[in-house]
């Protein structure tokens, strides 16, 4: 985390302003900034400016609700506002019936305001291709919604929504093959035929006819021309533009970017473009940290004879000046840690698929988040799994639960969730409670004597150092004791990245609706 700026808020104003800070802030309290604006999964980021405000939309698969969009005032500080999609209601298995619909969900979200109202469009494909899915545009006359969503029949990859100054409205998608679809004016149908404007692929930074194709799209009518931005060539850092005095082309290009900086591997991918009020670009663009997930970085823009370059000579930059935007505002995060004290959920948590309402609740027993369980032979299979994402550089998620309601056959608990997942959990066996760790459905840890008592704490800690998780456990809240091994966080999952997660399911039928209470969950960056 950024040290500097958490010491001078614990002198400021105290340990406990201090630890609301714990999380990792790239504003450095000196009029510069370091890279990433957010240390966790926010992958495909896209952003605007409405007056003094920008706003943030990010792709978030099956994770429910979908489509986070974020605030800031200077595109370094950040906070959540809302979600433009409360469930998906178009497959029974986005409510785990029938199967579960991992990897789908919204991808490649895309963010405009026109005409006194917000847009965000996105695809939901079925499977990893590109040939079968949904297309989506939900509209809001604020970012904090309520949205509506129109589902279309056609379906368009990776969409990038583009409003025109002639009033008419177009979606620039695929990949490798770019193609333009006009809609009607009033946004909720297509209107003509796609039209292809590319079909050239990448093979390096010089040539052209490779493997890798671009995808990602966001148009721009900048001085009366049409830039289009998109990555190419898989994870090698490239960000290609296209120039075209006419919608429809033809286009020329040129590679804005070329940074294959590693971490682990992959250097910098999709992104989006915006315009300060001074008349200054910025550009968020997202670059992949493994296990911790696709972040986003701000990079600067500069115009060189009508091309938008990124970065300093066309790579990332670590640290940097903040954009100039006419003041200094305060040092806002997402929010992470939760008391579980309102009658609504924190906009940090998303539920892995849709959930089943009647199935947890903030009332029952005010300040506790209660879980009921459902019945599932193991966690993938689990309605009901509550989550927010790890953060780098590490990050310690921490709860106490009550397990005074469990039934026979609950597993009720907390831990680290994708392919593969950890975690520390009661299992009740008739009136029995054992304290197990579980590492990919494999019980590596059982803790001989029973459990006595109602409360249980338990905390994972996650590095981006080799992508680990520990995990501990603690009868008074106190003393903590090492449980299990450890869990080498991988992306079973595809562009989904590990995420705290509580949860309580049951593997026989009896157990149905027996409960586990939430006190709290606590997030502390290291």
């Amino acid at each position: 985390m950024n040290v500097r700026n958490w010491l001078l808020a614990f002198l400021a104003i105290g340990p406990l302003a201090a630890s609301a800070q714990s999380v990792w802030t790239p504003d450095n309290g000196d009029g510069t900034f370091t890279n990433p604006i957010m240390w966790g999964d926010w992958p495909d980021p896209d952003v605007i400016r409405v007056g003094d405000d920008f706003y943030f939309v990010s792709t978030s698969m099956h994770y429910v609700p979908g489509c986070p969009i974020a605030k800031s005032k200077d595109l370094v500080n950040w906070e959540m506002v809302g979600y433009a999609v409360d469930r998906y209601d178009e497959d029974p298995r986005y409510d785990m019936k029938g199967g579960q619909l991992y990897l789908n969900g919204s991808w490649a979200n895309s963010i405009r305001y026109h005409n006194g109202k917000f847009y965000v469009a996105f695809c939901t494909p079925y499977g990893l291709g590109t040939e079968k899915g949904h297309f989506s545009i939900c509209e809001a006359e604020k970012p904090e919604g309520p949205w509506k969503r129109t589902i279309f029949p056609e379906y368009l990859y990776d969409p990038g929504l583009f409003f025109d100054d002639d009033g008419k409205v177009y979606v620039i998608h695929g990949q490798g093959r770019l193609l333009v679809t006009e809609l009607n004016a009033d946004v909720h149908s297509v209107k003509g035929e796609p039209v292809e404007i590319w079909n050239k692929r990448f093979k390096d930074s010089q040539t052209l006819g490779g493997p890798f194709g671009m995808e990602g799209s966001h148009m721009y009518k900048i001085n009366g021309k049409y830039y289009l931005t998109c990555p190419a060539g898989g994870t090698e850092g490239w960000q290609v533009c296209l120039r075209s005095d006419h919608i429809y082309g033809p286009y020329e290009h040129k590679i804005i970017m070329d940074d294959n900086s590693s971490y682990p591997a992959n250097g910098l991918h999709q992104g989006g473009m915006v315009q300060l009020k001074n008349g200054d670009w910025c550009f968020i663009i997202m670059q992949d940290r493994g296990a911790i997930g696709r972040v986003p970085c701000l990079v600067p823009v500069e115009w060189v004879d009508g091309w938008p370059m990124l970065g300093t000579n066309g790579k990332d930059v670590v640290t940097y000046p903040k954009p100039n935007v006419g003041k200094t505002y305060a040092i806002k995060t997402p929010a992470t840690s939760d008391e579980f004290s309102g009658k609504k959920l924190g906009l940090q948590w998303q539920w892995n698929h849709n959930p089943d309402h009647a199935k947890w609740s903030l009332t029952e027993r005010p300040g506790y988040m209660r879980l009921k369980a459902s019945e599932a032979a193991h966690l993938k299979e689990a309605r009901n799994t509550l989550t927010q994402r790890v953060q780098g550089p590490s990050s310690e998620g921490s709860v106490v639960m009550d397990v005074s309601g469990l039934k026979d056959g609950n597993v009720a608990g907390f831990g680290v969730f994708e392919f593969p997942y950890a975690y520390v959990a009661v299992r009740q066996e008739g009136n029995t409670r054992q304290i197990v760790m579980c590492n990919d459905g494999n019980i590596i840890e059982t803790v001989p004597q029973p459990l006595q008592g109602d409360k249980i704490w338990i905390r994972a800690r996650v590095t981006d150092r080799e992508f680990t998780a520990r995990f501990y456990y603690s009868l008074d809240g106190k003393k903590y004791f090492p449980i299990g091994n450890v869990l080498k966080m991988d992306l079973g999952l595809p562009w989904t990245a590990n995420r705290f997660a509580l949860f309580n399911f049951s593997t026989k039928a009896g157990g149905v609706n027996g409960y586990a209470d939430f006190d709290w969950f606590h997030f502390t960056g290291k």
